[in-house]
């Protein structure tokens, strides 16, 4: 969460810059959450589109925390707090057909709004629910150009247009249109082949574990990074069993990434829900756990499972105010004027003011690299990732009319510490560049591994960058003593102490690259 006045100061600036239509939703369904950034979008004149995230199974009698009668009831709380537009997030694709279809009939005779409906094609239904919501008077829909859809994914732009072509719901859409686009990007597709996720074909698990679209291959990556992979069916369930051990959670970022910390952490450790919820098995709960139970995400619908709670925050309280109303404002100016500071004197302008409020690490990383490496967005796309091969010649167009034509001739051998040097022509001049080879380089690094079973070895539990370290070889720490962080995936996990110990050695450092199971902390 933020404070106030930077949600405000972001949607400010994002109307200023072109956003016209804003999609609010909280990844709890509590609309006090979503209240602040609804007024911010009115106040900039834009376009309002207050957002239900879709869970459960509407038309399961077992499943009836998430029933019609919550759905209608959070659409009008959207209605009255000003939405012009109602959007349903179906994050995961489960609103299945027939739910789908009582679902917006349901919604427009009860509200007086519009209805934009999102979905994911995990499961291989999405068009079917598509056509289902259509039928129901669905305003919009979401979908995918042809080569970019299907599983997790949306549902197929082409597809959808054939399938409406002749009702009284044609789109009116030029299908020899949108595939000539398509396969321009089926084209564009191949440069990124080295980040396909292997997804091989939809999957009716989705229904089980209920795991939302842009998480599924994230933490798939993952549990395979973790050693994880031919388990992944365990990381499913346990997934599951997760989110019915929180209560039923709606599952949107950030809750998601919460369930997925707890089932990764519980299938590496080989836990069963009954042993993490049973008083007299010790647990040590990643640190996004404790968080999202003190109430730092916001309240679900009926509130944590109290016993549940209670063991994950071990004496600790928990708030149920609005997150963001319990932090202080932030000086903007200030700020901006700090950063500028960290960029070297560098102008901070009101869109990099608010793009480092949002991801100040991200933003800082950015600035970093663009500084080391230059415009790198004007290289061809296969250049930028894969290099130029000998012989081969691009064009870079670093700022209008200035055009740079660069041919790589060759590239020496590495060397010792793992340089190279490049020759290469610049603008038909030679030049030569020592650069370091960062492939063979990482190859020299090898760290030792923690021994499984050892109790004063701790591992990495995934691949990542130390970010912080926090103990010291030579201290006493206690159990639950933070050690170091880690930042992967986007996301910071914390290692602390099993139990009181020494520290005898520290084996990285910060910034240091790790893989799983590296040996990090030593205790005795």
């Amino acid at each position: 969460n933020y404070p106030d006045n930077v949600v405000q100061s972001f949607v400010a600036q994002a109307a200023d810059s072109g956003v016209d239509v804003f999609r609010v939703f909280d990844s709890l369904n509590w609309v006090e959450n979503m209240r602040v950034a609804m007024d911010a979008v009115g106040k900039s004149g834009k376009v309002i589109e207050g957002t239900i995230c879709y869970t459960g199974d509407l038309l399961d009698p077992a499943r009836d925390k998430y029933d019609l009668k919550y759905y209608v009831g959070m659409a009008k709380e959207l209605e009255a707090a000003g939405a012009h537009v109602l959007g349903l997030k179906d994050m995961a694709g489960l609103l299945k057909p027939a739910a789908g279809r009582a679902l917006v009939k349901a919604l427009k005779e009860e509200t007086n709004l519009p209805i934009h409906f999102h979905t994911h094609d995990t499961s291989g239904a999405a068009i079917a629910t598509v056509l289902a919501v259509s039928e129901a008077g669905v305003d919009v829909v979401d979908a995918a150009m042809d080569a970019f859809s299907g599983n997790t994914s949306q549902p197929t732009l082409g597809s959808i247009v054939e399938a409406l072509k002749g009702t009284d719901r044609d789109t009116g859409l030029d299908v020899k249109a949108i595939r000539e686009i398509s396969n321009y990007f089926e084209q564009v597709r191949g440069h990124y082949t080295a980040f396909e996720s292997g997804l091989q074909a939809p999957a009716s698990e989705v229904y089980l574990h209920e795991m939302p679209g842009g998480q599924f291959t994230n933490l798939k990556a993952q549990a395979r990074s973790l050693g994880l992979e031919e388990r992944w069916h365990e990381v499913a369930q346990t997934y599951a069993d997760v989110n019915q051990m929180f209560g039923d959670i709606v599952k949107v970022t950030p809750s998601s990434k919460v369930v997925g910390d707890m089932a990764l952490m519980m299938v590496s450790q080989n836990l069963t829900r009954t042993q993490v919820e049973d008083p007299a098995t010790d647990v040590v709960f990643p640190d996004s756990v404790v968080d999202m139970m003190k109430g730092s995400l916001g309240q679900p619908p009926g509130g944590w499972p109290a016993d549940i709670q209670k063991k994950i925050l071990k004496g600790e309280a928990a708030s149920t105010d609005r997150p963001g109303a319990l932090l202080a404002p932030v000086d903007l100016e200030a700020t901006r004027k700090d950063l500028s500071k960290q960029l070297d004197g560098r102008r901070v302008d009101d869109e990099d003011l608010n793009g480092y409020l949002m991801y100040p690490k991200v933003f800082l990383d950015y600035m970093g690299r663009h500084r080391t490496y230059g415009p790198v967005r004007t290289l061809p796309t296969s250049t930028f990732f894969y290099g130029m091969n000998p012989g081969e010649e691009i064009s870079a167009e670093i700022d209008p009319g200035k055009t740079l034509e660069i041919r790589m001739q060759a590239v020496s051998e590495v060397s010792e510490d793992g340089g190279v040097k490049v020759f290469f022509e610049l603008n038909g001049q030679p030049r030569t560049i020592r650069v370091m080879n960062r492939l063979a380089a990482s190859e020299k690094i090898t760290r030792p591994k923690a021994e499984a079973g050892n109790a004063n070895h701790i591992g990495a539990p995934m691949p990542g960058v130390v970010a912080t370290i926090a103990a010291t070889a030579g201290k006493e720490v206690k159990e639950g003593d933070l050690l170091l962080t880690i930042e992967a995936m986007k996301m910071e996990t914390g290692i602390h102490a099993e139990r009181d110990a020494v520290v005898k050695a520290i084996h990285v450092n910060a910034g240091s690259q790790i893989d799983a199971k590296d040996l990090l902390v030593e205790l005795e």
